[in-house]
């Protein structure tokens, strides 16, 4: 009888067969006990205590001694001389307590027994052996006999060590295995990469995690060759090209990266892999934060983890003692990388800081955050506009900063292609009163965040970035000249920020979040990326390390193709482009360019003491030529057209060639001009 006909035969008033009847008593008796043995819940059971756990183990003793007892008896060989059975015994038992007191091997969690144990165990048996046996040598009784078999003693050690670690090791199994029986379909099925130390451990940390999330079926090593070797009784693989087969071997549907020396290479291999075939992946969590109960050991990959390059790491102690004590002034400090410079800065201990910006809601967001992480600094939010040059003049004058960290503009390309006036009042005009202000007041140093849309410029946003440069450049080299002022003013040009205020990862990640195609302007569009942190880390850097002038800029890696960008972001999300997300190609937007650049093809590099850091050499310009130029820009701004401003800037920046813009026909005619000329 099949077996679903015992299913319907209980359903339907049919006439049962005997068979049918036993089946389905058999059936019932069945689940009823499945469902008792479901109720105990193992892993919530509390611990045993300790005097219980020594119960247990004198019973193992007990066991032991009895079975080494019976194997001598058969063998014709008596484990304890048979006229001092009582007193043998008394002293057998007493000696094996004496050491498991010492050692204390009763006071370990059976469930969660670990080598430590195991080792206290053999311990205490050899420390029980070797007393015995100088018993057994010392004491001489009548009979002319010896207490104990020597050879028994040996044979019991054994017996009874093994006895010991093989109960605790079904103790440990049964709790590892039957608390993992009931969630074994919802647990990911992971493979870490690395055989170390560290993929052990937390191989073990996952394995005991309660609740337990992630089933560990494996190891992968770049040198397993295809070897037979275990840990912790799972398979170690061979790192091989073909991921999907290395995955199939053992079901496995997610990898954590656990070998720290993996090759840039081999690592971005793994992830593309993986990102390609939808599997998850992982990287550890700091040691630390795994105290946290709230902490997760593991965290999934984020698109900063995929640039491909190593993070750059500057030297904070020369920043400390660059800031310590001083009086900080942010602009732009609500912003993305303004409020990062406020949160890096704080940790320098400087003696107040001001934070400037015109966005009222963000900046208050900011202050409260501030005054919850340094409850004792003096943080100022104030705001303002820099166009405002006679409100900055009062701050300047209530506050006297001493170093100027200057990350206030306007940065969004399209927008700007719209409004280059308003361009010019925020990134020129409110530049230049910064910078004079910095000059009238003494600011001892004036550190400028620029972009490398200002390089070659294609826009009128990275246009009049670059005119902030030459302004505060040349404004310096006067300086020098006429030894008028000590402030030093220093420009760091650094391409886009992932996660920034407007980039396209927080743009990308809505759309994916909302189902929504993902748009990308051009197919082959590159862009140099850097975290958030790394961006102003070089501003601070750059602030220390400048000695008035220089435009610092640094090995950013390979740059990024946006499309590949996009297509990670999907694959993180554990969607499949093209399929769970389309790519809709929109056309580059104006000002736009395919790829963005560091330097102007007229400038030179220098090294500096950071192999990662270098100072671009541009041509610099007569102050009195920038200042004059300058200044008709903006008054020109105020009441001129755009085709106007725009030209004007052209002037000034002779590199600046619009892109697919309205403000081509100038360079057009200019072009014309120069040729009939």
């Amino acid at each position: 009888m099949k077996a679903n006909n015992f299913t319907t035969s209980l359903y339907f008033p049919v006439k049962y067969k005997v068979s049918e009847v036993i089946g389905k008593y058999l059936t019932t008796q069945f689940k009823n006990s499945f469902s008792v043995l479901n109720s105990i819940n193992l892993a919530g059971l509390g611990y045993l205590p300790r005097w219980c756990v020594l119960v247990l183990d004198m019973s193992i003793v007990l066991i032991a001694s009895f079975f080494t007892f019976v194997l001598l008896k058969s063998a014709g060989l008596s484990f304890i001389n048979d006229s001092l059975l009582f007193s043998g015994s008394m002293i057998y038992f007493a000696t094996n307590l004496l050491f498991f007191r010492i050692f204390e091997i009763y006071s370990g969690i059976i469930r969660h027994s670990s080598l430590i144990d195991v080792a206290k165990i053999f311990l205490a048996q050899f420390a029980t052996l070797a007393a015995l046996i100088i018993i057994n040598s010392v004491l001489v009784f009548d009979t002319d006999q010896k207490l104990y078999l020597t050879v028994g003693l040996f044979i019991n050690a054994i017996f009874t060590a093994l006895s010991l670690f093989s109960y605790r090791v079904l103790v440990k199994h049964v709790f590892l295995n039957y608390t993992a029986a009931g969630k074994a379909i919802d647990l990911v099925r992971t493979v870490i990469v690395g055989t170390n130390s560290n993929a052990i451990s937390i191989a073990n940390a996952l394995n005991s995690e309660s609740p337990q999330k992630f089933k560990v079926v494996g190891f992968m090593d770049t040198a397993a060759n295809g070897s037979l070797k275990r840990i912790l009784n799972l398979p170690v693989l061979a790192f091989s090209d073909n991921l999907p087969s290395v995955m199939d071997a053992v079901s496995a549907n997610a990898i954590i990266i656990a070998d720290s020396k993996l090759s840039e290479i081999e690592r971005n291999r793994i992830i593309d892999d993986s990102l390609q075939l939808n599997f998850k992946i992982y990287k550890p969590s700091l040691v630390t934060d795994w105290k946290d109960k709230k902490g997760n050991k593991l965290s999934k990959y984020k698109i900063e983890d995929l640039l491909e390059r190593n993070p750059i790491e500057l030297d904070t102690k020369s920043i400390s003692q660059d800031l310590n004590g001083k009086v900080v002034m942010v602009t732009g400090a609500a912003g993305s990388i303004g409020s990062e410079i406020v949160r890096q800065a704080l940790k320098y201990n400087p003696e107040r800081i001001i934070i400037l910006d015109q966005a009222e809601t963000p900046l208050h967001s900011l202050h409260l955050e501030v005054q919850k992480s340094y409850p004792g600094l003096q943080v100022h939010p104030v705001i303002a506009d820099i166009r405002d040059r006679n409100m900055l003049d009062l701050v300047f004058a209530k506050y006297n900063p001493e170093i100027v960290y200057h990350a206030a503009a306007y940065k969004h390309v399209p927008i700007m292609e719209d409004n280059p006036s308003q361009a010019i009042f925020t990134n020129v005009m409110g530049t230049k009163n910064l910078a004079d202000l910095a000059v009238s007041y003494n600011v001892q140093k004036f550190v400028m965040v620029s972009t490398d849309k200002a390089v070659n410029p294609s826009s009128v946003m990275g246009a009049s970035k670059r005119i902030a440069e030459k302004y505060v450049q040349s404004l310096f080299s006067q300086l020098q000249k006429g030894k008028t002022s000590g402030t030093k003013f220093i420009t760091t040009r650094f391409g886009n920020v992932l996660g920034s205020n407007g980039s396209v990862v927080p743009l990308f990640t809505q759309q994916i979040e909302n189902g929504e195609p993902i748009t990308i302007t051009h197919p082959d569009i590159i862009r140099y990326f850097m975290t958030i942190p790394e961006a102003c880390q070089l501003v601070l850097e750059a602030g220390t390390m400048g000695e008035g002038g220089e435009i610092f800029i640094f090995d950013m890696g390979k740059p990024v193709k946006i499309m590949d960008l996009a297509k990670k972001m999907i694959r993180l999300a554990g969607l499949t482009p093209g399929k769970d997300i389309e790519i809709k190609i929109t056309g580059l937007r104006p000002g736009e360019k395919l790829y963005e650049e560091l330097l102007n093809d007229t400038s030179k590099t220098l090294p500096t003491h950071h192999e990662k850091i270098m100072i671009a050499q541009d041509i610099l310009d007569e102050f009195s030529d920038v200042l004059r130029n300058v200044d008709d820009l903006i008054h020109s701004s105020k009441s001129c057209t755009s085709n106007d401003i725009v030209r004007k800037m052209k002037l000034i920046v002779p590199e600046f060639k619009s892109m697919n813009s309205a403000f081509q026909t100038i360079d057009t005619v200019n072009k014309l001009e120069a040729v009939a000329a």
